[in-house]
């Protein structure tokens, strides 16, 4: 079995553009983590990396702050480029652009 890391990186390649995940889906789908842990997964990625980490989102449909505000501003720029849509407070509609 692959390591954990390896395990929830594979799991967030499989969405597709255009639609976003939450870290407790990632977590439900991988199985042995928790939200939590999904997020130091993405969280610990280096630069130049092939997974889409910008297409997990919070359970309330919003980015969770990080990288003091600049990697926040990245992820929803990356996500508007995809054709995501953002509300006026931020939130992203899961019943619309969900994964699964």
């Amino acid at each position: 079995m692959l390591p954990l890391y390896q395990r929830i990186y594979a799991m967030v390649k499989q969405i597709p553009p255009g639609r976003v995940a939450t870290y407790g889906q990632i977590a439900a789908l991988v199985g042995g983590c928790s939200a939590q842990m999904v997020g130091f997964a993405l969280a610990s990625l280096k630069d130049g990396n092939d997974v889409p980490w910008q297409r997990v989102i919070n359970r309330m449909g919003m980015i969770s702050p990080h990288g003091y505000g600049y990697g926040s501003a990245l992820q929803r720029e990356l996500l508007e480029s995809e054709g995501v849509v953002f509300d006026l407070e931020g939130r992203i509609d899961l019943e619309r652009f969900g994964w699964p």
